[in-house]
């Protein structure tokens, strides 16, 4: 289905041909004039963290409060901290609780990797009514400046939720710092100000 849309939607802009690309490139122009547009930014962005583990607790929980103190130094609020088991369900009950207490943004930490126990992703993408595909491909940038082409293994992800916001990252402390640190906590105001707009 995603294939045949991505034909259509190629074969669309095709037909159209310089004018499908004139307004195009118009549209991202204005998407790129960020200081335009940072009255639109969300303040006192509400987060929620949730930690997806089988052996940690929220007494041992690097990888979270790592996430938790990126977003507090970034002046953004810390309101609800969960743990789950590596469970589809478990997980998707989480991520949809802490939506519906209200919180702005959900990050996870852990289960984004490979093995048949990570679950998160394949959990929690069917919640998202857009996805932010930038989110992963400029994680996986970064980590792969950090730990070569083994950064593919990582499906880090994030999505738009009604009007909220879900990161998925890794539950690596370096994974999570890098994530946290250099791509969600400084963009996320921005990004939920686009999202209500």
């Amino acid at each position: 289905m995603g294939h045949d849309h991505d034909e259509a939607a190629s074969e669309a802009g095709h037909e159209h041909g310089e004018h499908g690309h004139d307004s195009d490139h118009d549209h991202s122009h204005g998407e790129h004039d960020y200081d335009d547009h940072h009255a639109h930014d969300a303040e006192g962005v509400e987060i929620g963290v949730l930690t997806v583990s089988t052996s940690r607790t929220l007494d041992d929980d690097p990888a979270g409060d790592i996430i938790a103190a990126a977003c507090e130094d970034a002046g953004h609020e810390i309101v609800e901290r969960r743990l789950v088991a590596d469970e589809m369900d478990a997980i998707e009950d989480a991520v949809a609780d802490l939506l519906d207490d209200g919180v702005d943004v959900v990050l996870t930490t852990g289960g984004t990797g490979l093995t048949p126990d990570d679950v998160t992703v394949d959990a929690i993408e069917p919640l998202f009514d857009r996805p932010i595909p930038g989110f992963g491909e400029l994680f996986r940038w970064l980590s792969y400046e950090e730990v070569g082409p083994m950064a593919m293994a990582s499906r880090a992800t994030a999505g738009v939720v009604d009007d909220r916001l879900v990161f998925c990252l890794p539950g690596s402390e370096n994974a999570a710092r890098t994530g946290a640190e250099k791509l969600v906590a400084p963009a996320v105001g921005h990004l939920l100000g686009l999202v209500r707009r």
